[in-house]
């Protein structure tokens, strides 16, 4: 009688084992992967959080702190005359103007692109005609150093030539306030800007209409006084 041999203990099958290992590999990679995206996702709503956490600052504060932006650039110009508020013929004739818009929530990771109820900014535009290059380019020569030397970021700065326009574009506060400036030679007509951080309206209440602070009016604009 042959010898018999005992059956070896049964081996797995090498393919299931192979199946097994890619599936807990593709479990663990998509673990790893859905955590990333967590991550991200918390990343970007942490980073956006409070990005539209704005002071709560009434309109009329707000509007004259940009007033006190554009009076110091007029004092380092030199000018001298005042300026009444409104406008008559834009570009050509004297400005002073105030001016609300908008401000935008992006939303909790910052994709969204919509007002924020009771958000705005304010803006104050002037404009002087019959401004020579005499006065002119001396006048922003300096104010373009006076920036410099306060703390100023100055994005732009272009001294004209051959009939070009002279500007100036300066900010700080992470770009939320602005200034401009700029000078046209052949119509001796020079313009400036400050516009100032968004804020909250104390006294927005749902149901109003337009941007807060769009009923502002600026007083006579000039020199500083001297006593």
């Amino acid at each position: 009688m042959p010898d018999e041999t005992a059956p070896s203990a049964a081996t797995p099958d090498s393919s299931r084992l192979s199946a097994s290992s890619c599936l807990l590999g593709t479990l663990g990679c998509g673990g790893a992967a859905l955590l990333g995206v967590l991550v991200l996702v918390v990343t970007l709503a942490w980073g956006s959080w409070g990005a539209t956490d704005f002071p709560r600052v009434a309109p009329e504060e707000m509007a004259n702190r940009a007033l006190q932006r554009s009076q110091k650039a007029y004092e380092v110009m030199g000018f001298d005359r005042t300026i009444e508020p409104g406008v008559e013929d834009i570009g050509v004739r004297t400005q002073n103007t105030l001016g609300s818009s908008f401000c935008y929530d992006g939303g909790l990771l910052g994709l969204e692109d919509a007002t924020d109820d009771g958000a705005y900014s304010m803006s104050h535009d002037w404009a002087l005609d019959h401004v020579p290059a005499s006065q002119a380019v001396p006048g922003l020569r300096r104010l373009h150093q006076f920036f410099k030397d306060n703390g100023w970021k100055v994005t732009s700065y272009r001294e004209g030539g051959q009939g070009r326009d002279w500007e100036l574009f300066v900010r700080r506060a992470d770009g939320d306030e602005r200034m401009s400036f700029t000078w046209y030679p052949d119509r001796e007509y020079f313009t400036g800007g400050a516009s100032v951080p968004c804020a909250y309206d104390l006294e927005w209440k749902h149901g109003d209409v337009g941007p807060a602070g769009d009923d502002q009016r600026p007083p006579a604009f000039g020199p500083a006084r001297r006593d």
